[in-house]
């Protein structure tokens, strides 16, 4: 069975948690205390050299980490990536546009925001929410455009780029700014269906929150 090395307040691990629900894959969690170090151990750096969560351990024993690149391994063959090169290659300009644009700069805002690292981190700030106020104009316009990023309908990529960006309130982005991305994020969210909470960083207490 697969193993999923996972932290619940990450929301990297939240688009992995998804898809395998999505998809109904039967799997194993394993929690990685990464407050406590464990993601540094000998162990877990086997399976990720980054020493980073969501890690998806294969039944041979093999590991794939870095979100995006699960979100792709678990969606082939199934309409969640297409099989159509142009769109799965859309796909593929949102899977590596989410890692740059949002998961860096509204991910780091919202995890100092949510433990109280804003003030260690101000030197920082001020450019993160510029770029963030960018990336959510650049979804906006897009998806005035298409119901869904890739096009007509819903893929990785919309997982992917919500899991972070739909969070954008949580540091103090207005979504009612972007109505565009706003409506999108309806449909997401409509789309993947309850059961899938973003949980709080104080859940972990050694997370500082």
């Amino acid at each position: 069975m697969l193993t999923l090395h996972d932290y619940l307040p990450s929301q990297n691990g939240w688009k992995v948690r998804v898809l395998l629900g999505l998809l109904k894959i039967p799997h194993d969690t394993r929690i990685v205390s990464i407050f406590e170090g464990e993601s540094h151990t000998d162990a877990f750096l086997a399976l990720n050299p980054a020493g980073a969560v969501p890690v998806l351990q294969l039944e041979d024993g093999s590991a794939i980490a870095e979100s995006n690149a699960i979100l792709t391994y678990l969606s082939e063959s199934t309409p969640l990536l297409p099989a159509d090169r142009y769109r799965r290659a859309k796909v593929m300009q949102w899977l590596f546009f989410e890692q740059y644009n949002v998961e860096p700069v509204i991910g780091s805002l919202r995890f100092w925001s949510l433990t109280g690292r804003l003030d260690r981190n101000q030197a920082m700030v001020a450019g993160k929410r510029e770029a963030g106020a960018r990336t959510l104009a650049a979804l906006n316009r897009s998806l005035g455009e298409t119901p869904f990023l890739a096009g007509a309908g819903f893929t990785i990529a919309d997982i992917a780029v919500y899991a972070y960006s739909h969070r954008a309130e949580d540091c103090g982005f207005s979504l009612a700014d972007y109505p565009a991305f706003a409506a999108w994020a309806d449909r997401v969210r409509d789309a993947i269906g309850p059961g899938y909470p973003a949980h709080p960083y104080g859940i972990d207490p050694h997370s500082g929150a």
